[in-house]
């Protein structure tokens, strides 16, 4: 079961989609064109349904096998770019100021509508595929709109899997692991309120930046001596913002980061440790503080048996020599943690080769997993509807 001749020959095709797509990036739910692109591929294909506005400009495609089977799977990519300005210098760079696909959604959507071709095509499956392609996922939980809007319910979707392009793994090699595979990326704001005051008389203030500077360190305390040394976590202060002159202790002080955990007990224990410190911390020197803790997606989290399924298909693309089934989870997020929530399923890494990281200007999908990806979409819709 190697890569399929037919998805060989649509990767020319399916290039030339993904380039057009690169060309004109949108942003989280604005994805007004690329829905429009999508939905009238899918229509040209002959897709038995086409059904559109799915959490706002979602679009889910259901193509029905040749047998009388009942069950559906669901099969996502994500369609949305990024706020980022393209340094790439490629002939097919994006076309809107300000924006660019930074994180391979081109090439996602583009591999399953490649797939979503074949299948219409060749209908070698007993029941119904699930084609689903989802806006806003660059922090804009576009997969937990989807679910909102009755995604899994309204289309009878059983299982649930997605793809992701990995720089740093090769063409033609595939990674997944069971459980946590992408974290929970969870974001905190926190203003400390002090008495600010002449910079020469700091003893009649209540200094904020004095209060934050320690606050930063403190946090780290978290990972280091308060959640099991086994259990990933990262809390990073990315932000300090306080202060207007050289002279002048300031009233207030914002703190900004993230937490990044791969399961939710630690997750807990992160957010309730972060307040315990900070209220401890500016109670100590006389201050006070408001704190914002945002819960973005949770953990993404890979279903055993339906893992198991996604590296038997990844094998039978690639060879065992080829795939990756048990690696390092990234702490970094992925909003399709929201439909693994609601359906057991999985989510693989698809090798980019060695490009510039995900989130950089000079990124770029590389069309050459082309191929890879509709074979592993095809041969999984097979596989797990062939009773």
């Amino acid at each position: 079961m190697p890569i399929l001749n037919r998805a060989a020959e649509l990767q020319g095709e399916v290039t030339g989609w993904r380039r057009f797509l690169h060309q004109h990036p949108e942003i989280l739910y604005d994805v007004h064109n690329t829905a429009a692109f999508v939905a009238e591929k899918l229509r040209e294909f002959g897709v038995d349904e086409v059904a559109t506005g799915i959490g706002r400009t979602g679009v889910v495609g259901i193509i029905r096998g040749r047998g009388e089977g009942t069950r559906t799977i669901g099969m996502r990519a994500d369609m949305d770019a990024l706020p980022l300005t393209e340094m790439t210098g490629k002939n097919y760079a994006s076309t809107a100021p300000g924006k660019m696909h930074a994180c391979g959604h081109d090439g996602h959507t583009s591999m399953l509508l490649g797939a979503a071709k074949y299948l219409s095509e060749t209908r070698n499956f007993n029941g119904s595929v699930a084609v689903i392609f989802q806006p806003a996922e660059e922090g804009g939980a576009g997969a937990l709109a989807m679910v909102e809007d009755g995604l899994m319910d309204r289309f009878g979707i059983e299982e649930v899997y997605g793809m992701h392009n990995m720089p740093g793994i090769p063409v033609g090699q595939f990674a997944i692991r069971k459980g946590g595979i992408m974290a929970a990326p969870d974001r905190f704001t926190i203003t400390i309120t002090g008495r600010g005051g002449h910079a020469a008389q700091p003893h009649k203030t209540i200094d904020p930046i004095f209060i934050g500077s320690q606050l930063v360190g403190s946090l780290q305390a978290i990972a280091a001596r308060n959640a099991d040394p086994v259990q990933s976590v990262v809390i990073s202060v990315t932000r300090f913002d306080a202060g207007t002159s050289h002279n002048i202790i300031p009233d207030t002080a914002t703190i900004m980061g993230t937490v990044r955990t791969l399961s939710e007990d630690t997750r807990d224990l992160a957010q309730n440790r972060i307040k315990q410190i900070v209220d401890g911390l500016v109670s100590a020197h006389g201050a006070t503080a408001d704190i914002e803790y945002y819960r973005q997606c949770p953990v993404t989290f890979n279903h055993d048996l339906e893992t198991d399924h996604a590296i038997e298909v990844a094998t039978g693309v690639v060879g065992a020599a080829n795939v990756d089934a048990n690696v390092d989870p990234t702490m970094a997020g992925e909003d399709f943690a929201f439909m693994l929530k609601q359906r057991p399923g999985a989510f693989i890494f698809i090798g980019n080769g060695d490009t510039a990281p995900l989130h950089n200007p000079k990124y770029d999908f590389d069309d050459e997993s082309i191929a890879y990806g509709i074979s592993y979409w095809v041969k999984l819709a097979e596989k797990r509807l062939s009773e």
